[in-house]
């Protein structure tokens, strides 16, 4: 590794990698840790059944408006500050939700720490890349960040579970805040300046048709659960959609655009943010709203019902941290359609879910999908870095994880409106057979998006980006 340059402060790879993991883990906890208490925690904020949808939405509002905005930011103006501001403001909405006097509060607390995400999730494998030169390395420190995201969805569910049994939802916020504290504390102290050669000028336009854009769609998909056909809906999936060209046509005049639309040119850019969309979609959606599938068809805990869906993450994690031994065997296009080929099988193996089995039967298909988790979250990673040049790894990290969140919106979007409903009367026969069909969709959902992937993969890849040494200035 080159030495750094005069006057700056020394790299260190292991403990960037430590800081970016951890920050990647507690901000996936943070989101996921209602999914296995959904209706308790509501219930003890005083928020109805939209209350209880919002309660994961706005988290996905706040982080999908700003991550490309935050990715661009952190490339511009130093990936360090970026982060070291989104460990402080998860601090912040933490604080805010532990001490949230009401379900109005708490909701903007959720909302705020979407923001928060957006802050250190777009600068995290910007740092990681500016420490770890391309080769090995750079390899295994990116399975490490995505085996952190597995980790945290696989702790989330079941520690949100036991501490709001235990201690009541505040006390899961209260904890959250604390692990902030501590990652905003070694961020500043470990982390390494970097930041782009030449700062690009702000977009203004394209920050606010992305932020509006996606808000509104976001927004949409969440109320479309309490019924398609409302005017409220219709306008806001309108809107969103139109935002969203608005903001293809700003980047597309624009001198220095936030997002460089000839990426897409590049079949390895493609197939990152495309596979990560689809991952959000066929997976991470499906997944994230299973604890409460199974909680109504299995009758299991809070608690139970996240154990059992974190034999897929946990598996993920494993996965993801051995995802380096195919490097040398398969580029990281065609890890991402193998691991959405072994992810649709997986799913496909939860068809058949029947009240009053046993959560056993989930088993063999949790562990396959899990090992393609894995393989997915290590490949994306990589393409994320490298199909953008380097000094702009934090927004092509920013572009991902967009896709990936915008997936789950939709993904999730899409179970629910497949399984029916979930309020209370609901029968266990029906909530099953509404599960079957939302398993069967992620599976052709995964199966689409590798096909998807492997055709995308047949044009000529340009690989400058990751061959390219980071500008000199990257150091500062």
């Amino acid at each position: 590794m080159p030495p750094a340059p005069p006057g700056t402060s020394p790299l260190r790879p292991g403990a960037t990698l430590a800081v970016t993991s951890a920050a990647t883990a507690l901000v996936t906890v943070a989101y996921t840790a209602p999914t296995a208490s959904l209706a308790a925690t509501a219930e003890a904020a005083h928020l109805g059944a939209a209350g209880r949808t919002w309660i994961l939405t706005g988290t996905l509002v706040g982080v999908t408006a700003l991550l490309l905005t935050a990715g661009s930011a952190a490339d511009d103006h130093d990936r360090k500050k970026v982060f070291t501001l989104g460990a402080l403001l998860l601090l912040a909405s933490e604080a805010l939700a532990a001490l949230a006097p009401g379900g109005a509060v708490y909701l903007a607390a959720r909302v705020l720490l979407g923001v928060a995400s957006a802050a250190l999730l777009a600068p995290a494998l910007g740092l990681i890349s500016h420490a770890h030169p391309p080769g090995p390395a750079r390899v295994r420190a990116l399975g490490v960040w995505g085996a952190s995201l597995g980790l945290g969805i696989a702790v989330g569910p079941v520690c949100g579970a036991l501490v709001e049994q235990w201690a009541g939802w505040r006390a899961v916020s209260g904890g959250v805040a604390l692990a902030s504290a501590a990652v905003a504390a070694f961020a500043a102290a470990v982390l390494t300046e970097s930041r782009a050669g030449r700062p690009r000028a702000l977009d203004p336009y394209g920050v606010l048709t992305l932020a509006t854009g996606t808000s509104c769609l976001i927004a949409g998909l969440a109320e479309g659960r309490d019924g398609w056909g409302r005017p409220v809906v219709a306008a806001l999936l309108a809107g969103g959609v139109l935002l969203l060209a608005a903001f293809v046509l700003v980047e597309a005049k624009v001198r220095e655009p936030m997002l460089d639309l000839g990426l897409f040119r590049d079949p390895g850019f493609l197939v990152a943010t495309g596979g990560a969309l689809f991952t959000g979609a066929a997976i991470v959606g499906y997944m994230s709203y299973l604890p409460t599938l199974l909680q109504g068809v299995l009758a299991l805990s809070g608690p139970a019902a996240g154990g059992v869906v974190a034999l897929w993450s946990g598996l993920s994690v494993v996965s993801a941290l051995q995802a380096r031994r195919l490097a040398a065997h398969l580029s990281a296009t065609v890890q991402v359609a193998l691991g959405l080929l072994v992810c649709g099988l997986g799913a496909a193996g939860l068809y058949g879910l029947t009240p009053g089995g046993s959560w056993l039967r989930l088993a063999p298909g949790l562990v396959v999908a899990g090992i393609g988790s894995g393989v997915l979250n290590a490949a994306l990673a990589r393409l994320a870095v490298s199909s953008v040049p380097p000094h702009r790894a934090a927004m092509g990290s920013g572009a991902n994880i967009t896709s990936r969140y915008l997936g789950s919106a939709l993904g999730v979007a899409l179970t629910i409106a497949l399984v029916g409903s979930t309020r209370p009367g609901t029968t266990a026969d029906t909530l099953a057979t509404g599960t079957d069909r939302a398993t069967l969709a992620a599976a052709v959902l995964c199966l689409v998006g590798a096909l998807l992937a492997l055709l995308a993969r047949r044009a000529p890849a340009p690989q400058a980006a990751e061959r390219a040494p980071e500008p000199a200035a990257a150091g500062r």
